[in-house]
């Protein structure tokens, strides 16, 4: 009799032993670390496809492209970055999984260059003076200020890409620069979604259309020189 309960009371114990200690686990593997989430990296795309023209058309007029500036220091950072309209839309918001590949700034001049290279030999503003000193003409300088680069919402559902750039056109002349004109670009594209996918896609179309619109204006000015 004493030796049955012996064994019971050993069993008993055990059980009692062995269930903090399966709980003790089960809580340890609850509190492991989980993978950290990593932000995506946008960019505005791989650009042309096509076999690239390794060397510009004869005749192509000269233009030299300073870097972009930036006249908000957020846009120096990689957030991609939104406005609440509706709500705050003086606050600059980063989304928090989202980061451009490199600041505003660099994505628009690549944007630039592109496709001003469709009607100028395109260089930048410090080697195009170097080209051309020698012939004692230097090109004509463009200078960009991106003032505004975020996904704009107006309501929880309806937003756009929003881009406001001020370009100055300049001519270095023997006594020094000279300011041919300044032109004032705001282009807004319409998000597809309300999320950091769709305000990427609406600032590159956005950018897009900033950067033709430069061109536009640009021949224009060669026209009435």
């Amino acid at each position: 009799m004493s030796q049955r309960y012996s064994t019971a009371s050993r069993r008993f114990f055990g059980m009692r032993l062995t269930a903090p200690l399966l709980m003790l686990g089960l809580s340890a593997c609850g509190s492991l670390p989980t993978r950290p989430v990593r932000a995506a990296v946008f960019d505005f795309g791989p650009g042309a496809l096509d076999a690239p023209t390794l060397t510009q058309p004869l005749g192509l007029p000269l233009l030299a492209l300073a870097d972009v500036k930036v006249s908000n220091g957020a846009l120096d950072k990689l957030a991609v970055l939104y406005r609440l309209g509706y709500a705050d839309a003086q606050q600059l918001r980063p989304y928090a999984l989202a980061h451009w590949s490199m600041p505003a700034a660099g994505l628009v001049q690549q944007q630039l260059r592109q496709i001003l290279s469709q009607q100028y030999a395109v260089v930048p503003a410090g080697e195009g003076a170097a080209m051309t000193r020698e012939q004692g003409k230097l090109p004509l300088v463009l200078q960009v200020e991106l003032e505004e680069f975020s996904h704009f919402f107006e309501s929880p559902t309806v937003s756009f890409g929003l881009l406001r750039l001020r370009a100055t056109l300049i001519e270095n002349t023997s006594v020094g620069a000279k300011v041919l004109a300044q032109r004032q670009v705001l282009s807004r594209q319409p998000a597809s979604t309300p999320d950091a996918h769709g305000g990427v896609r609406a600032l590159g179309a956005a950018t897009d259309a900033a950067a033709r619109e430069l061109a536009t204006w640009l021949a224009q000015r060669e026209v009435s020189r």
